[in-house]
């Protein structure tokens, strides 16, 4: 299965998850020529202008970013947040392999090896936060 998410539209291709995690790194508007050079530099994607044109409006359709011109300048804005996005992901996860149920996903994450006790130790306190 390619995505997670059955209802279309929402998910995003990985191509498509490179570019608004960049997007969305910039924290606003980036022109269409320093995001090819942003996605080169940190992730060696080296897309064509018409590439990344065609990712951006498929982008744009499914809600996730819009695109304008000023002048002879293309840009790109995110629609969608990322914090927005990641929520929709987890609430996708849980209900896909959780049964959703929040504390099999939670426990699934702490189970990991590379998880130290502080990092659970924050947990319980976030955690104990939640009921005030």
């Amino acid at each position: 299965m390619k995505n997670i998410n059955l209802e279309e539209g929402r998910d995003l291709t990985s191509c498509e998850t490179l570019i608004m995690k960049t997007i969305w790194d910039e924290g606003g508007d980036i022109s269409v020529i320093d995001l090819r050079r942003k996605l080169k530099e940190r992730y060696g994607k080296d897309y064509s202008r018409t590439t990344l044109a065609t990712f951006l409006i498929k982008m744009s359709d499914k809600g996730f970013v819009k695109n304008y011109r000023e002048g002879r300048n293309a840009y790109v804005r995110a629609v969608k947040s990322e914090k927005e996005y990641k929520k929709e992901l987890l609430e996708d996860t849980k209900q896909f392999w959780f049964a959703g149920k929040a504390v099999d996903l939670m426990c699934a994450l702490f189970r990991r090896e590379d998880v130290s006790k502080e990092e659970i130790e924050e947990m319980r306190k976030r955690l104990d936060e939640l009921d005030d």
